[in-house]
């Protein structure tokens, strides 16, 4: 809640700091702002009263002739915007790429990371904080894993197709494969330098898919190196 009376441990007592803030107005002509603390009851009390309120930040201002409406109507549509946010998903990355064998496995991850943005709302100036929390994995073949809070992570090239991790895959079929991943950013929002508040449901992000090739491998015994003999079985540009 945003205390516009600007009183503090829980009397009538003006407090002066607050009292005495100015908070000029955006624009010519334009109203000024009003001063207010902002308080936080426990969500474990179900009907708060106003001594279960301590102050957490404040004063700030804000630009409204009932703050407490415009809060309830930002609080009412933050969601959307936040999922109106040209968030970056960050990048799918799979090692090898884009050629990997039947039956081992390849290591797949992301890059996806926090990120900030300044937006106004309903005259406000709003804060807004995504967080990548959780990821999902559809592998292409069918299979998926998740959702997981395992981002993955690269690995040294000389340990592909040896080493699995959390978030690894080995295909059973050769073939080519669309692999996504799919992260799920929560978020927070304050308004006019206000604490965070948590936004009540999250921004679900699919990266374009990546297209992997799996091969398998064969083996055969051959009198020459592909030194020697350049048409040798097994050697490139040759299908003997």
């Amino acid at each position: 809640m945003a205390d516009t009376h600007c009183r503090s441990g829980g009397t009538d007592t003006p407090d002066k700091g607050c009292l005495t803030m100015e908070c000029p107005a955006k624009s010519a002509g334009g109203e000024e702002g009003t001063p207010v603390i902002w308080r936080q009851a426990p969500k474990s009390i179900p009907n708060p009263v106003w001594t279960d309120y301590p102050a957490i930040t404040g004063p700030t201002c804000l630009y409204d002739p009932q703050p407490q409406n415009v809060l309830a109507d930002i609080a009412a549509r933050i969601l959307n915007d936040f999922r109106q946010l040209p968030v970056n998903p960050g990048t799918l990355q799979v090692q090898p790429f884009p050629h990997t064998l039947k039956g081992g496995p390849t290591n797949f991850y992301t890059t996806a990371t926090e990120q900030a943005f300044d937006v106004t709302i309903l005259g406000q100036a709003i804060h807004l904080m995504a967080t990548p929390a959780s990821y999902t994995y559809n592998y292409g073949d069918g299979t998926t894993v998740g959702p997981t809070p395992a981002a993955g992570y690269a690995i040294p090239d000389t340990e592909w197709l040896t080493t699995e991790t959390r978030t690894s895959h080995s295909y059973t079929q050769t073939g080519n494969y669309p692999a996504t991943i799919t992260t799920s950013f929560t978020g927070t929002y304050s308004v006019n330098n206000g604490p965070p508040l948590p936004i009540n449901g999250t921004l679900n992000i699919t990266t374009p898919a990546k297209t992997i090739h799996v091969w398998k491998t064969q083996r055969a015994l051959v009198a020459d190196t592909c030194e020697q003999n350049p048409h040798s079985w097994g050697c490139p540009g040759t299908n003997d």
